[in-house]
């Protein structure tokens, strides 16, 4: 008998089965299985050497995994490069920005829709009214809370307002699945309050997955939690199940820390 098809909103938009990253003999990602849902929002948490960033740059393509494979959409993407898993519907953000600081709020914002377009190894004229991708550049600013900002250079800016940006960069490719990389790092209080906000704020039809170290943004934003430690993911749950686990209390408490 034929198997039928899973319907696509039944199966999880990433699949990662026995994902592990070895950099000589460091094992920095161990064995790793995870599902994400279609729409949904996943805290990826953790303290500092748990192996968090390298299994994002491992999804993302940064770097290859030693073991395991990836699906993304239903299609295996183990091997493919990063930017054609952009292309396929990956956006994500870095710990540390990668925006141009001596370009305007809409100059880095039109660079990132152009990206992701084909031919886009040709000369840049930024000067040029590249009606449709300036408009969408215009329109991203707008939806992050940098409309009032789009002509202010990106160096001019407050930390907040740059992860802000960072966001809508992740956003110019239209991405089925967001990525974000400790976006309230060096935040202030009313910085992540904002920032926080933005991410609720975020079309309902994106699946998002967040690194964060600020447990009051990552437990307000996530409808799951997974908690990794020495490279393997220790607890999944919801947040209210994350709040009540001892586990991880003992490790936010700064057991076992280590720089990343």
């Amino acid at each position: 008998m034929t198997q039928a098809a899973v319907p696509e909103d039944d199966r999880p938009i990433l699949r990662l089965r026995g994902i592990g990253r070895r950099f000589g003999g460091l094992h920095a990602v161990r064995d790793v299985d995870l599902d994400v849902a279609h729409g949904e929002r996943r805290a990826i948490l953790g303290p500092n050497g748990a192996g968090k960033t390298t299994l994002f740059n491992v999804i993302s393509g940064d770097v290859a995994p030693s073991t395991g494979t990836i699906e993304f959409l239903g299609e295996e993407v183990s091997v493919l490069p990063p930017r054609l898993r952009a292309k396929l519907g990956m956006g994500r953000t870095y710990q540390k920005s990668r925006s141009f600081l001596g370009l305007s709020v809409e100059d880095n914002l039109y660079l990132a829709v152009l990206g992701v377009r084909s031919g886009h190894l040709r000369p840049v004229k930024l000067s040029a009214r590249d009606g449709e991708l300036r408009e969408r550049a215009v329109e991203l600013a707008r939806t992050v809370g940098l409309g009032g900002r789009a002509h202010v250079l990106v160096g001019s800016l407050s930390h907040g307002e740059q992860r802000q940006l960072e966001v809508g960069m992740a956003r110019a490719s239209n991405p089925r699945l967001m990525m974000l990389d400790e976006p309230a790092s060096g935040l202030s209080r009313g910085e992540r309050v904002a920032l926080t906000e933005l991410l609720l704020s975020l079309d309902p039809a994106i699946t998002l997955i967040l690194i964060e170290h600020d447990m009051d943004v990552a437990l307000r934003v996530a409808d799951r939690v997974t908690m990794m430690h020495d490279g393997r993911v220790i607890v999944e749950g919801t947040p209210a199940e994350i709040r009540g686990n001892q586990t991880v209390h003992d490790l936010y408490l700064g057991r076992g820390n280590r720089d990343e």
